[in-house]
This record gives C-alpha cells, sequence and structure tokens, in this order.
C-alpha cells in the first residue's frame, strides 16, 4: 500500500456535485493498493496511522495521534500513487492492484479504521473533487513495502 497522509484542519469530497463526505480536524488519506499488498500490509498501515503522532500538544510539538485529539480521517482511493514515470510522458499505472481487488481491499481498510477512528470516504473508481486546508502543513508518505 501508498498512503499519503495530509494533516487537515478540514477535507470533503464531491462526487458528481454533490457532497459525499466530510472531515473537520484529523487526516486525509490517499490510498493507493498494490497487487501484492496482504492483510500484513492492511494492519500495519491501520496501526501506523491511528498511532502517528503528528498532531500538536499544548507546548506545540507533534505529540498526539488522531485519536488522541478526537480527529477524523477522510480516505480517498487513489490508484495513481502507483504511476510509473520512468518512460515517456504518459504515466503507466500497471503497479497499482486491478480494481475488484483494490476496491475489496480498501473497502476493508477502511473498515478496519472504523473501528479507531470515525472514517468517511470517497467512492471507489468514482471521478472526486477532493479539498483540504492542509494543517501544518503536514503530508507524510506510507509505503507499507518500505519498512
Amino acid at each position: 500500500m501508498k498512503i499519503v497522509l495530509q494533516r487537515v484542519s478540514q477535507a470533503s469530497v464531491t462526487i458528481e456535485g454533490s457532497l459525499h463526505g466530510q472531515i473537520g480536524q484529523g487526516l486525509l488519506l490517499l490510498v493507493g493498493v498494490g497487487p501484492d499488498d496482504s492483510q500484513e500490509d492492511l494492519d500495519y498501515a491501520v496501526r501506523k496511522i491511528v498511532n502517528m503522532r503528528i498532531f500538536s500538544d499544548e507546548a506545540g510539538k507533534m505529540n498526539k495521534s488522531v485519536q488522541d485529539v478526537a480527529g477524523k480521517i477522510l480516505s480517498i482511493s487513489q490508484f495513481t500513487l502507483f504511476a510509473d514515470t520512468k518512460k515517456g510522458n504518459r504515466p503507466a499505472f500497471t503497479g497499482a492492484a486491478g480494481p475488484e481487488q483494490a476496491s475489496q481491499f480498501y473497502d476493508a481498510f477502511n473498515q478496519a479504521l472504523s473501528a479507531f477512528v470515525p472514517v468517511e470516504a470517497g467512492i471507489f473508481g468514482a471521478d472526486m473533487a477532493v479539498s483540504l486546508v492542509n494543517d501544518g502543513p503536514v503530508t507524510i508518505v506510507l509505503d507499507t513495502k518500505n519498512r
């Protein structure tokens, strides 16, 4: 899995002109699923995301997790995180999992996250307009194959 985490003060996703999901303080996740991703990758990602101390404490030090600040998560599927740009000018996405596998894995990931933190999500495969107010800004890339 490849996941971009953005600490936000607000984020939303609109699909076909209608608001589909919205959060206040929390994390916006852009989630890419690879063909070799396993339950171990899913468990690792969930554990890291809900416990990562990237929110400020009273002293202004990044010392609190999304759980500690009662934050929420907006999760957006993003196969383009697997873009291969080595050849030519058109990215190839052959490194991403196929749609059926990725959709099931993405749903399982969101379900696992929701056991710890409230989760809003986009619709897998939909054309989505995502807006956010990046807090910090704090943006972190998590690659479950690079641990």
